[in-house]
């Protein structure tokens, strides 16, 4: 089938910065290998050298079998691409480069029907067959049919950015584990995946004698479907990696014995080192009035010249530190009146209250209307008043409904988007952005705002632009901006999609410590067990309450 083969990668940002720094390990053949660690260390980057999308400054990267490659893109287009456009992106670089061809005859004959564009058009069909391009269709037909539940005919002209992001994502998929491909390279493949389609990965994973590398931050996905966990663990001059032989189970384990190991080791050699040093010393005063203690001052000098020369054992991995601190405050006690709430084609009307204090989590398959039921509340409820206005400069698009949806007094919703989409953040700096504060929070002294940012592990990040931080850097900013703002009612749209497990697990933490009123949408089956209760949004349009997570709805098309 196939492997990878990675061999001590170093690589320099722009600002020359060490970003990675002998990096080395392999995925074997059929081996289902996750590589994890901390945002911003350079999962992404270390992807695209294996994809061969930029250059390594040191190192090499080898590999046997062919490459299919999900970005991390994927479940966040939103431009003009259709689903035809979509999977051949993905499709191996022959059937591309003769699916393009095809298409591009096919529109030059639209508008000029000549003997021409007729011949190309003709040429362009027979190139198309010659490299299994009708075959690859009627793979992608089960592909479309899987995803989407339609056949590919139908559906290859439909923009992608129709489908929802957990719809692409699964597309992909589809047509990367049914493709030809011997090796796959996957970027956070259950970002926006619903449980059921996470449950779906999981299987195919375990089924595929496809060679895969995959980045997730999903424990339960790590959990149940990988076989060797890859860490970056970042360090003074870059992030080096260490592989962990067995799955998630023990992984914990295993680190932190690894960790405790390095810690004695490097106990040993700084004892060594002092009683080294301390005997240079004794031997060069006692050389300086005795002639036969010279040759034990060199003998010594050279001992200790040859340990230094050695150098220390491996550095102790440097440990996140990610403090987050939501603070809330005091509310009415009712927080949420939900009366005969109806979201226009998504669900049936519902009723509900939530109370103060309340940890509420939304489920429920993509589609059935949880993120629009979370950006009605985030922009006040259906009758806002101005104290419900939101505390961030989110865009929140309008909800189309019927009833109503009531903030109770003193509620400030705070709202925490999955797409990270923030314009008004582009192209600042975040210690520009805390610096000068908006109008829902004050703004910052430079060491007010630079201790903010490392409680969040973004110190190192302070003079980048927000559009140039990993998704997973801006999602603790945004986690930061509803600390400063005074929120009391948490809206959070799968808050731990993009974060890396220690980051979750601080999350988990700062919510459990909130003065006030949570809600968040999550299909984070582990994120999910620190909630109280839930509110589903049932395949049959219903919206019920639940004492326990309810993660088998499947989604029904109403519109269809």
């Amino acid at each position: 089938m196939g492997h990878i083969d990675v061999a001590n990668i170093d690589y320099h940002l722009s600002d020359g910065r060490q970003l990675l720094n002998g990096v080395s390990f392999k995925v074997g053949d059929g081996s289902k290998t996750a590589l994890i660690g901390p945002n911003g260390t350079g999962k992404t980057t270390l992807l695209k050298i294996i994809c061969q999308d930029i250059k390594p400054d040191e190192g090499a990267v080898s590999r046997s079998g062919s490459l299919g490659i999900m970005r991390q893109f994927v479940g966040q287009v939103r431009d003009e691409t259709t689903v035809r456009g979509l999977l051949l992106s993905v499709a191996p670089e022959r059937l591309r480069t003769a699916g393009l061809a095809l298409d591009a005859a096919e529109e030059r004959m639209m508008s000029h029907d000549d003997e021409p564009a007729q011949m190309a058009y003709a040429q362009a069909i027979a190139d198309w067959g010659d490299v299994g391009g009708y075959e690859l269709e009627t793979t992608w037909d089960e592909v479309t049919m899987a995803a989407l539940g339609v056949e590919f005919e139908r559906a290859q002209h439909r923009q992608v950015s129709t489908l929802s992001g957990g719809e692409q994502k699964r597309l992909v998929l589809e047509a990367l584990f049914r493709g030809p491909d011997e090796v796959l390279v996957l970027d956070e493949p259950d970002n926006y995946l619903d449980v059921p389609a996470k449950r779906w990965l999981e299987a195919t994973l375990k089924s595929s004698p496809k060679s895969v590398l995959f980045v997730s931050h999903d424990r339960e996905l790590l959990a149940n479907a990988a076989e060797r966990i890859v860490t970056l663990e970042p360090g003074i001059n870059g992030a080096s990696s260490w592989t962990h032989g067995g799955g998630f189970a023990s992984y914990i384990d295993a680190r932190a014995d690894r960790n405790a190991r390095f810690e004695e080791l490097r106990k040993r050699w700084d004892e060594e080192h002092i009683k080294l040093k301390e005997l240079v010393n004794m031997y060069k005063t006692k050389a300086a009035f005795r002639s036969d203690m010279a040759n034990r001052y060199q003998a010594a000098q050279t001992r200790l010249a040859k340990f230094l020369e050695a150098g220390p054992p491996e550095a102790l991995p440097i440990e996140q530190n990610v403090s987050m601190r939501l603070k809330g405050g005091r509310t009415a006690k009712r927080a949420v009146v939900v009366e005969k709430l109806e979201l226009t084609g998504l669900m049936k009307p519902f009723s509900t209250e939530i109370w103060f204090g309340d940890r509420v989590g939304v489920l429920g398959s993509n589609g059935s209307g949880k993120s629009h039921f979370l950006r009605l509340l985030a922009a006040g409820g259906t009758d806002p008043e101005k104290e419900h206005e939101p505390v961030t400069e989110v865009e929140i698009a309008p909800v189309p409904h019927t009833g109503s949806a009531k903030l109770g007094a003193r509620i400030r919703p705070g709202f925490f988007a999955q797409t990270h989409s923030r314009p008004d953040l582009d192209g600042r700096t975040l210690l520009d952005i805390l610096h000068r504060g908006d109008e829902h929070r004050s703004g910052m002294g430079r060491e007010a705002a630079a201790g903010a940012l490392d409680r969040y592990g973004l110190a190192s990040s302070a003079e980048q632009s927000y559009n140039s931080l990993s998704g997973g850097q801006q999602a603790r900013l945004q986690i930061l901006l509803l600390e400063l703002s005074g929120a009391t009612l948490l809206l959070l749209d799968e808050p731990t999609d993009n974060l890396d497990l220690h980051s979750a697990e601080a999350l988990e933490k700062a919510i459990d410590g909130f003065e006030g009123t949570v809600l968040a949408v999550t299909h984070d089956r582990w994120f999910a067990r620190s909630f109280d209760r839930f509110l589903v949004f049932g395949s049959d349009g219903r919206v019920y309450p639940s004492d326990e997570p309810v993660w088998d709805e499947k989604r029904v098309d109403r519109a269809r």
